[in-house]
């Protein structure tokens, strides 16, 4: 059934296997970051045959998922106070910056009987998530002396939010606080979390301080990219997922509304130029599905035009392939596409084995 979303187990794993080797050489681990693809257990499975030690997931339900894949699970959104039981339950780790949370985390691991391991989120100028840099020992003052959590070590976002790309001196930053941390309090923290795919280009340059030690990294494995300036990873896939959908109609059409023109289904008000008459086909996917934005045709002549909520339509003109109702039409997603497509129960999932 159609739309549906093709993904390539053996070019995950071979993606995963690539890029885990890359960090390893700089005695670095690899958090299998699941979230894109809504943690499909088989595709997660995968990226543990690819050398992945940890998977992690921003969404409990996502986790739940997980739970026969015996490797620690990493929950990597700030916990909410209402899922607090549920963060002890379903994982072994979780990213933390708020010290009431974490005394929570502590009085419900006690009720579970488990020691719960936390990593510190640090704020080095992305301003999502983290305690500030001048806070950090008030705050492990407190959190050394909790029972049932275990304090692993310490972590940075990059990139997420402001668009901060990671450099050696900030990741110095980190690494450093984790140096102040261990003398204070008399800890050997083993994590330093270094961030995610957008620190892949300080790997591949050798720029990376030493006494980083963990990368939580999602996009580079499903797209072979990292994601500081967007460069391809040598010996990587960006095909491991697909999306394939089908035309419905196929008309010569005016590529200019008749009419007098006002919003659209959206409430947004389009702009079209007058191009004459051109070939377009409608396809049975639409933003409830997908952002157009995020879609490459694999038939690199075809033209996005536009889409509503439910059909996206295309200019296949300048063609060679003489199209036809039915027929389909394939794309490569970015990763946005790939989150979306993998979230929407109206696109099939369609796995091909390793």
């Amino acid at each position: 059934m159609y739309p549906l979303l093709r993904i390539n187990l053996e070019k995950l794993r071979e993606n995963t296997q690539t890029i885990v080797n890359l960090c390893e050489k700089r005695n670095i681990k690899v958090v299998g970051v699941t979230k894109v693809f809504c943690a499909i257990p088989e595709v997660a499975h995968t990226m543990v045959k690819g050398g992945v030690e940890i998977l992690g997931d921003s969404r409990i339900k996502n986790l739940k998922k997980l739970q026969y894949i015996p490797v620690p699970k990493m929950f990597l959104r700030i916990p909410m106070k209402s899922e607090v039981e549920e963060v002890i339950k379903y994982s072994d780790i979780s990213l933390n910056s708020e010290i009431d949370t974490i005394k929570n985390l502590s009085e419900e691991a006690k009720k579970q009987r488990k020691i719960h391991e936390i990593i510190l989120m640090v704020d080095l100028g992305d301003l999502r998530e983290g305690v500030l840099k001048e806070d950090v020992i008030t705050i492990v003052e407190q959190i050394v002396k909790l029972e049932g959590i275990k304090f692993r070590g310490i972590g940075t976002n990059l990139t997420c939010y402001g668009s901060v790309i990671p450099t050696p001196d900030i990741l110095e930053e980190l690494v450093e606080i984790k140096n102040s941390i261990n003398k204070k309090f008399n800890l050997n923290l083993d994590i330093v979390s270094g961030g995610n795919s957008s620190s892949l280009y300080l790997v591949q340059n050798g720029l990376i301080p030493r006494g980083i030690t963990q990368l939580r990294i999602g996009e580079a494995i499903v797209l072979g990219r990292e994601t500081a300036f967007g460069d391809r990873i040598p010996h990587t896939y960006d095909d491991v997922f697909t999306l394939e959908a089908q035309i419905v109609e196929l008309k010569e059409k005016p590529s200019y509304p008749r009419g007098i023109l006002g919003m659209d289904a959206f409430g947004e008000r389009q702009v079209y130029v007058d191009r004459g008459i051109m070939k377009r086909a409608i396809l049975a996917i639409g933003k409830q599905d997908v952002n157009m934005n995020d879609l490459i045709p694999v038939d690199s002549s075809i033209e996005l035009i536009g889409s509503s909520s439910d059909h996206l339509i295309v200019n296949v003109t300048n063609s060679q392939f003489p199209y036809k109702v039915g027929d389909i039409i394939k794309f490569k997603l970015r990763y946005g596409g790939i989150l979306s497509c993998s979230t929407s129960e109206y696109v099939e999932k369609v796995i091909e084995e390793a």
